[in-house]
């Protein structure tokens, strides 16, 4: 696709929708369903074949392999043969010692990419590795130049920045879109486990998208992932700043898939019959009492193990607080009172077994603090568990006399 449709195509997605959006994918696989789900640019990097693998997306920063050789050769295997109404640009490292920029750009041309982004960034990179390759001639200028070049050629560019400096020579370099990108995308097994917020994340868009206004408004201005990893926290974003699109990378493949075959592999091997909640959930044919029922049948599985409300809600394809309103309205209580409820009458049950020591019921019942355990159980039974207990056996010796 040339520059210009693209650009139509987006604007007019963005007149009409009021956003775009754009997959950084790493296999033919996440290409054609986030294409089919309704991805309006598919991003080809190192990083997201890295993510494939298993790996964090930051492996596409060392030296493992060659960047511009991995993304060149998924795009050529696996993306462009089956992706056809949807732009696929190209993950550029443009710091790449054994290339020349210009020649490079025409063979991507050339090879069926509609343009180009700058990935791996060296605006990822800060402290003293990043003024040293500053220094030594290999820093962010590379992939300002790369951007200019691409315009030259007539490609659409879309430029990662992390600074309104950065920002700036990109609108000078003819960029069609400014991305802020605000680093790993948290979430999930492998999601990065420092990061921003979505309050501080607001405010650097805000500050970085001021420049746009000033020098291009008529740039398209995108987000990538960090803190922004669901539907709710884009609202967020597109409420408080001129965002117009975001960008997914671990949100459209690593996550979904994480927990997907996580959960089926689990619910496979678990000994209980999950039934029609659980295979609709995974199928995302569910409805608001079929997710009350796949949580109830969950807990009734699981209930010895460590349970989260956000991690149902990612197999449920829904946000935590939705499942969170839609079982207290099903259920008349919180999911928070539902699983204590839950967890304290098994604990009753166990308690009645006079071989079972107070701490293994605790254990049992999925409390590894028997303080905790201990305090909970008085608060709602009205006994602590070892009175609890020695009533039972009170209770039963009567029986037997009788």
């Amino acid at each position: 696709m040339d520059r210009e449709t693209i650009l139509r195509t987006l604007r007019a997605q963005i007149h009409i929708n009021g956003h775009i959006i754009g997959a950084a994918v790493g296999s033919g696989m996440t290409a054609k369903y986030t294409a089919m789900g309704g991805a309006d640019i598919l991003l080809a990097l190192s990083a997201g074949k890295y993510r494939i693998m298993g790996r964090s997306s930051y492996a596409s920063y060392l030296c493992n392999q060659n960047s511009n050789d991995i993304v060149m050769d998924m795009g050529m295997r696996e993306l462009l043969p089956i992706i056809k109404d949807t732009p696929v640009l190209f993950g550029l490292f443009a710091s790449d010692p054994g290339i020349s920029l210009y020649d490079y750009l025409k063979s991507i041309k050339s090879g069926g990419f509609s343009g180009i982004v700058n990935f791996p960034t060296i605006a990822m990179i800060d402290g003293q590795f990043r003024e040293a390759l500053e220094e030594e001639g290999t820093g962010y200028h590379l992939e300002v130049e790369a951007i200019k070049l691409a315009h030259y050629l007539d490609m659409f560019t879309l430029a990662f920045v992390t600074t309104e400096e950065e920002a700036k020579l990109m609108l000078d370099a003819g960029a069609d879109v400014i991305c802020v990108n605000l680093g790993l995308t948290q979430g999930g097994f492998l999601g990065g486990q420092k990061h921003t917020s979505l309050h501080e994340a607001m405010k650097k868009t805000t500050n970085i998208f001021s420049v746009c206004e000033k020098e291009r408004p008529s740039v398209i201005k995108m987000i990538y992932a960090g803190p922004a990893n669901t539907p709710i926290d884009m609202q967020y974003m597109y409420k408080n700043t001129d965002c117009q699109g975001y960008i997914g990378g671990s949100t459209f493949d690593r996550i979904p898939t994480e927990r997907a075959i996580y959960n089926t592999t689990k619910a496979f091997k678990s000994y209980g019959n999950f039934g029609d909640p659980l295979s609709k959930m995974i199928q995302g044919e569910s409805s608001g009492r079929d997710h009350s029922e796949y949580i109830k049948q969950y807990i009734q599985e699981h209930y010895k193990e460590d349970i989260q409300l956000s991690d149902l809600a990612l197999v449920a394809h829904v946000s935590a607080s939705y499942l969170s309103t839609k079982f207290k309205k099903e259920n008349g209580v919180s999911f928070t009172e539902y699983l204590l409820r839950f967890r304290l009458n098994k604990a009753k049950e166990y308690l009645q077994d006079p071989n079972m020591y107070c701490k293994e019921v605790a254990s049992e019942v999925g409390y590894e603090d028997y303080a905790q355990f201990s305090k909970m159980f008085k608060k709602h039974i009205g006994l602590s568990p070892t009175e609890y207990q020695k009533m039972n056996r009170k209770r039963n010796m009567e029986i037997i006399k009788e």
